[in-house]
């Protein structure tokens, strides 16, 4: 492969992973006017975000094998009609109720490409590589939770929150005709997958046996986990407790990608100097430590609360490092049922992300606490599960 068609390709799939992020991130700052606008509370909104990684929890599970089997293309350009479809009637939504199921609709669409994009990367690029390809593809995917936020806080600004949903609309057209025009078919159909479901459990059992598979995706996914309990808690921490406007909160919310994006490029660096591996434990290690002294400040008041703002910015940047490392080791015994394996990650990721969210919501009480606490746990998790990979490193041969 040259390398200009490369880039187009992690372009188009980095497009393709970050519709996820930006359904996330764009309408954050628009939690207090969706809450004034439609007689709720922030922690009822909180609720559509919950809904919304219940939905791509689920929805890889399905898009996985339907990926293996059908190849794609087919099953990416339809979750990209699904979602053009809900994002449209999110933006009419009457009360928050139909906007916490809109909402499950549009990830149940937009998941597609989360999935569809890892198992691309592992059609076409050898396991030596694909820790670097997702670095590259991180930094892609990074332009949505850095310029996502700023956008959602203007729009919310000058337009109202319902355009955010218009905004989302407009990107997932743009990327289903990219996809349709410039995204080859990395696999091809193949009909000796079965999608009864039985073989389909089987096959992620299977592939959650693998020990390789199951540390990585556990690390990863707890370590996923935290991030998205810091994208529930920041809207009120950040702008009810620490005084920010939804303008002030979007630049911040970016700068924390910022840190998130530049690690994971530096991570392609080490990568020539130090295994996924050794990388992943030291960067779970330092995001364990962060997590501790968010407690501190956050709970004992041993350290200033505006120090939160420094020590979300690093857990970020571990994560960057993380992310992509867990990942390429995840998928790295898997080829045929790549995208099964690629599915399973990917709705651990958000099933844990899901519960983190959502005990954020339900624990929420004025402070910054229920948030803290629940990033310190994930990463702790985390940190447990790197210890278990790093002590006991796969033996067994690769998984078709």
């Amino acid at each position: 492969m040259n390398k200009n068609k490369e880039l187009v390709i992690i372009l188009i799939l980095g497009a393709l992973a970050a519709i996820g992020p930006f359904s996330i991130d764009m309408y954050l700052p628009g939690f207090p006017a969706i809450a004034a606008d439609l007689h709720t509370d922030i922690a009822h909104v909180g609720l559509s975000l919950t809904s919304y990684f219940i939905g791509i929890s689920v929805g890889q599970l399905v898009y996985g094998p339907l990926i293996d089997r059908f190849g794609r293309r087919r099953p990416l350009l339809f979750g990209l009609l699904l979602y053009m479809a809900a994002a449209a009637f999110c933006a009419f939504a009457p009360t928050i109720h139909w906007l916490i199921g809109l909402r499950l609709l549009l990830a149940l669409g937009g998941c597609v490409g989360m999935v569809a994009s890892r198992a691309v990367v592992r059609d076409l690029f050898p396991p030596s590589e694909t820790a670097r390809v997702f670095s590259t593809l991180l930094l892609v995917m990074g332009v949505a939770p850095i310029v996502a936020p700023t956008i959602g806080g203007y729009v919310t600004a000058l337009l109202g929150w319902r355009f955010i949903f218009a905004v989302l609309f407009g990107i997932s057209v743009l990327v289903f005709f990219a996809v349709l025009r410039y995204l080859p078919e990395s696999k091809p159909e193949d009909k000796s997958i079965s999608l009864h479901p039985a073989n389909i459990t089987k096959k992620f059992w299977t592939v959650l046996k693998d020990q390789t598979f199951r540390s990585y995706a556990i690390a990863g996914s707890f370590g996923s986990a935290g991030m998205f309990a810091y994208i529930t808690g920041s809207p009120y921490v950040y702008m009810e407790i620490l005084g920010f406007t939804e303008q002030q909160y979007g630049w911040l919310f970016g700068l924390n990608a910022f840190g998130l994006i530049a690690a994971s490029q530096f991570n392609r660096v080490l990568l020539k100097r130090r295994s996924s591996a050794d990388i992943t434990l030291l960067a779970g290690t330092l995001q364990f430590l962060t997590g501790l002294l968010l407690i501190l400040s956050s709970a004992f008041g041993l350290i200033p609360l505006s120090a939160v703002l420094v020590l979300i910015f690093s857990y970020l940047v571990w994560q960057g490092f993380i992310f992509p490392n867990a990942t390429a080791l995840a998928l790295e015994p898997f080829t045929t049922h790549a995208g099964s394996a690629s599915a399973l990650i990917g709705s651990m990721q958000m099933v844990v992300g899901a519960v983190a969210s959502g005990l954020v919501s339900y624990f929420h009480d004025g402070t910054a606490v229920p948030m803290a606490a629940i990033m310190a746990v994930c990463t702790s998790i985390a940190f447990v599960a790197l210890l278990g990979a790093k002590i006991n490193p796969r033996v067994a041969p690769a998984v078709s």
